[in-house]
């Protein structure tokens, strides 16, 4: 957990910022690629960290810090975030970085709204999540700190490389996958998700059934999820034919299913127990 200072700082930093970030349309992009090798940095080099957020260390020379670290090979932007993060005070020293990844994240969202994409990385970050939930092998292998980043890399590219995914959800699954942030990769997506439909001001609901949904049932959940939640909500329709009937249905983390599949294994639980 953040204490109220980091909160503080990254909320005011990133509120104080966003205009300019928002501003900057497709060349957002450089700014969340850049931020996101900063993220890797700090949460690789604690003295670097230390350094950063160091309350009794003078603004100026965090400031020339930061200016040794990007080499001036930054985004004049990049380098104004940073300036602004060590400004500021830091409950703990690790959130700064945290700071960071937020500010990345927000670059890259940026870009999808330059490039009408934002509900689509939204819905395939969604789906990515949805395959991944029936995959715990594949999961346990994204998340493996013990595996070389690049190996992580490999196998994400592998299984999802000829999906022809948005740039902006590879590269943030490529972000999670290469550094996990002592998270595990489907804890990961839900962050994702849950800041990318805060984004667009509604939810993502993933509704999972075996054949395609109508756009009369779609718009009557739609109606449903919409008055449950009180927020408008989009609804993301995954086919997968193994459900066999009923439908399965993901808000975030949540997970209700109702399908004939899921029954079907409970029903088989059940009498491996009574036996």
């Amino acid at each position: 957990m953040r204490g109220e200072a980091s909160i503080s700082a990254d909320r005011t930093s990133r509120d104080s910022l966003a205009p300019k970030l928002r501003a900057k349309g497709t060349d957002a992009w450089r700014i969340g690629e850049e931020l996101f090798v900063v993220t890797n940095l700090l949460d690789h080099d604690a003295q670097v960290e230390r350094s950063l957020t160091d309350p009794s260390r003078p603004t100026a020379d965090k400031v020339a810090l930061i200016k040794t670290i990007l080499a001036d090979q930054a985004d004049p932007l990049t380098v104004e975030i940073l300036n602004d993060l060590v400004s500021r005070n830091w409950s703990r020293v690790s959130d700064i970085a945290n700071a960071v990844e937020d500010f990345a994240v927000d670059a890259m969202m940026y870009y999808a709204d330059a490039t009408d994409s934002t509900l689509a990385v939204s819905v395939e970050l969604a789906q990515m999540h949805s395959a991944l939930l029936k995959m715990s092998v594949l999961r346990s292998k994204l998340s493996d700190d013990f595996a070389p980043a690049k190996a992580r890399l490999d196998l994400l590219h592998a299984v999802f490389g000829d999906a022809k995914l948005n740039k902006v959800t590879m590269r943030l699954a490529e972000h999670a996958v290469a550094n996990p942030r002592h998270r595990r990769f489907l804890e990961t997506l839900e962050w994702l998700i849950a800041k990318f439909t805060r984004h667009m001001g509604q939810s993502m609901v993933t509704v999972t059934t075996a054949t395609p949904l109508n756009k009369t049932q779609i718009k009557r959940l739609t109606e449903i999820y919409t008055n449950k939640l009180g927020r408008p909500v989009h609804i993301n329709s995954s086919v997968d034919p193994s459900v066999l009937g009923g439908m399965r249905v993901q808000i975030g983390a949540d997970v209700t299913d109702n399908t004939v599949a899921a029954q079907l294994l409970q029903l088989r639980r059940k009498v491996t127990t009574e036996m």
